[in-house]
Order: C-alpha cells, then sequence, then structure tokens
C-alpha cells in the first residue's frame, strides 16, 4: 500500500509539472507572432496585404484618399463580400425581402443626422475605397453607418490584479456571428500623413473601429447599449469616433477630453486603457458622459468591480466572479479565459487583448460554427508592422 501511495504522490507531482510546463508553453506561444508573409503591393505604394498564420493583415499609408484606394485595391473581393453580408444580414434579421434597399433607406436617414458632424478626411477615404473596391459612394457608406443602428463586454486590468501590474485591456465582440462576418476579417494598421499610427481588429470596407490600439500606446473597446434612432443620430457616429480618437489622443485623459466635446450618438459604453497605466470605463449617451475609475460600477450594472480593475459587460455577475477569482493573477492566458462564455455570448464575433505597454494584441475571430472565444488566438505588435512596412 505504501508503495501504491508512493506512486500515487510521484504522479500527482508529475502531473503538476506537466501542466505548469502546459501553461508556460501557452504563455510562450500567444507571446509569438507568426512570421508575415508579403500577399500584395498597392500599385500606387500605399498599401501592403500580409498573411500572419491564418490571418490577413492590412497595412495602408498616406492621405485618406491614398489609404483608402489601398484599401480598395488590395481587398477587392472581401470588401464586395461584405457589401452583401450586411445586406443580407439586416433582411434575413428585420425580415424584409429587399436587404439592400432597406439599408440604403436607413443609412441615408443616420448620414442626413450625423453626417454634418463627420471630418471630411473619413468621408473621402470612404469613397476612394469604394472607387477601388468596385462598388458605389453610397454602399461604401452604408456598410460604414451600418453600426448606428445594430449595437459586448470590455475590461481592463492593472496594478495588483495582474502579474507583474501589467496593462492588460480585453474586449469582447459580440455581433451577428452567424453573418459570416469573420470571413473578411482583418487586422487593419492605419499609418496617415497626419495622426498616429493605429491597428483595427476589423473587416475589409470598414474604415471606422470598435476594436483598437495606437502606436502611444491607448486602447479602446466598445459596448452598444441600444437607444438608436433618429432622435440620437446627431453626433459623429460612434465607429469614426473611435477611430478619431486613435488618431489623435496619446492617453485616456487626451481620449476622454475628444469623447466629452464631441457631439455623441446613441448610447454606447466604453473602456479605454493607456501604456501609464491609466483604464477608465465610460457610459455615454448624446447628453451624458459618466467616467468610472478602477473599482468603481455604474449603479445600471449591478455586479462589483475588483481593485485596479474597470469593466461593461452583457454578463457583469459572471465577469465579476471571475475578475475577483483571478485576482492578482491575470495574464493573457487566464484573460483568454475569463472571456469564454458567458461572458462572451453565441453571437461572438471577435475577441482581443491588448497590452498597450508593449503594443501587443492578441485575437480570435470565430470559426464557421464557433464562436470567437472557442477559437485559438493569433498574435500581432503594433510596432513590429508599422517596422515591416516601413523598412
Amino acid at each position: 500500500m505504501k508503495s501504491l501511495h508512493r506512486s500515487r504522490v510521484c504522479w500527482l507531482q508529475l502531473s503538476g509539472c506537466l501542466v505548469a510546463l502546459i501553461g508556460l508553453c501557452a504563455t510562450a506561444l500567444a507571446e509569438d507572432q507568426a512570421p508575415l508573409t508579403l500577399v500584395a503591393r498597392d500599385p500606387a505604394g500605399h498599401g501592403m496585404l500580409c498573411r500572419s498564420g491564418e490571418k490577413t493583415i492590412l497595412m495602408v499609408s498616406g492621405t485618406p484618399e491614398q489609404m483608402g484606394a489601398a484599401h480598395g485595391t488590395l481587398l477587392h473581393d472581401q470588401i464586395q463580400a461584405m457589401m452583401g453580408k450586411t445586406a443580407a444580414v439586416l433582411g434575413k434579421r428585420l425580415k424584409i425581402a429587399d436587404g439592400q434597399k432597406f439599408l440604403f433607406h436607413l443609412t441615408d436617414k443616420i448620414a442626413k443626422h450625423g453626417g454634418p458632424y463627420v471630418p471630411p478626411r473619413f468621408f473621402a477615404e470612404c469613397d476612394a475605397m469604394s472607387k477601388a473596391a468596385g462598388i458605389t459612394r453610397q454602399q461604401g457608406r452604408a456598410a460604414n453607418l451600418f453600426q448606428e443602428q445594430f449595437h459586448c463586454s470590455g475590461v481592463a486590468v492593472h496594478g495588483k490584479a495582474t502579474i507583474g501590474g501589467r496593462v492588460l485591456h480585453a474586449r469582447v465582440l459580440d455581433y451577428i456571428c452567424d453573418a459570416g462576418f469573420q470571413k473578411c476579417a482583418a487586422v487593419i494598421v492605419y499609418m496617415p500623413a497626419q495622426g498616429n499610427a493605429w491597428m483595427s481588429l476589423g473587416y475589409a470596407g470598414f474604415i471606422g473601429t470598435v476594436t483598437a490600439m495606437n502606436e502611444k500606446g491607448l486602447a479602446v473597446g466598445e459596448k452598444g447599449n441600444g437607444a438608436a434612432g433618429p432622435a440620437n443620430w446627431n453626433g459623429m457616429p460612434m465607429t469614426f469616433l473611435l477611430r478619431d480618437v486613435m488618431e489623435r489622443a496619446s492617453n485616456v485623459e487626451e481620449a476622454l477630453d475628444i469623447i466629452r466635446k464631441t457631439p455623441r450618438t446613441c448610447d454606447y459604453s466604453y473602456v479605454l486603457s493607456d501604456k501609464s497605466g491609466e483604464i477608465r470605463s465610460l457610459r455615454c449617451t448624446p447628453k451624458e458622459m459618466i467616467v468610472l475609475k478602477p473599482g468603481q460600477q455604474h449603479p445600471k450594472w449591478g455586479a462589483p468591480v475588483p481593485p485596479d480593475t474597470v469593466f461593461i459587460s452583457m454578463h457583469p455577475k459572471e465577469i465579476s466572479q471571475r475578475l475577483f477569482a483571478e485576482h492578482g493573477k491575470i495574464d493573457v492566458p487566464r484573460m483568454i479565459e475569463i472571456l469564454k462564455r458567458p461572458v462572451a455570448s453565441k453571437s461572438n464575433l471577435h475577441d482581443a487583448i491588448f497590452a498597450p505597454q508593449t503594443l501587443d494584441m492578441w485575437f480570435a475571430d470565430a470559426g464557421r460554427k464557433t464562436c470567437a472565444c472557442d477559437e485559438p488566438y493569433a498574435h500581432v505588435n503594433l510596432k513590429q508592422l508599422i517596422a515591416y512596412y516601413r523598412r
């Protein structure tokens, strides 16, 4: 019996070592970026299309028109596919026969209310992208205004919540996964002639952003709360507002200042983080902007927030419990576990984890029949991508 007991003890010790070793390997793999493979260059010299493992990486630079033309040229087929997917999903969700006709009708109304608040450079880029991709200007603008009508989870941690005090910022996008947008997913790196370079976890033809980080180490993610409609469209559309933040702000305080001073639409919540360790969550409507510091929670969100943490979520109790359970031990692999269902929903389209201090992003896209949280994570580093492009 003693021999058997010793064998069991040895096996448990060996198992523990194996588990620890596997954990270390997983972390190491998460830190590695797959080699970049050049797929195509923009003939005009303002863009580059690459692959990193199974992921599409688009990099564009220059004026708005130059970046738009490069985007449309290099992702021509994917952009055309996205236009059809957007109209099709709208028709399916609203049970109407002509999704494209209704899409145009809807987004024309959004443009009427919100268009005056959009910086001209964004429409100039969108129109150049549309022309190069072989779609109409109306199609391109419609696809970029679509998000104002249909509206996830976000969390940022630092200090005592993480291993080594590292800033980690996670974002879960729950957004009509069954539409097939993931087939047109791309990491898009923008290097504008004026403003910050930044990257968006997005989709072909989509020049705004809901998941992004810039070269200054500022990251942002969004959650829609509803309240769409003409009465709430008199402001800069949310996806363009976040792009404006990426290009003009260097830290959380500057981002808050831009959001505060910009006419806003609908009802959105955001998580912001930067490389200095500042983290904030906020709830914004056209009339109100509530900013929450680490450990604070909005009364309507109904779950306690751990110290050195901010979060917004469709499932606040679940994410709160997980963050408290892992407090002080959070790293990238643990954050990946925290984001899994039910924190992520059945419609989990993509997930991202930012490390603003090192400009790393780990991300996953939904599979054909699987949520993003159940798919392998890839890794890119913004500084390395920019260097690759400019070499």
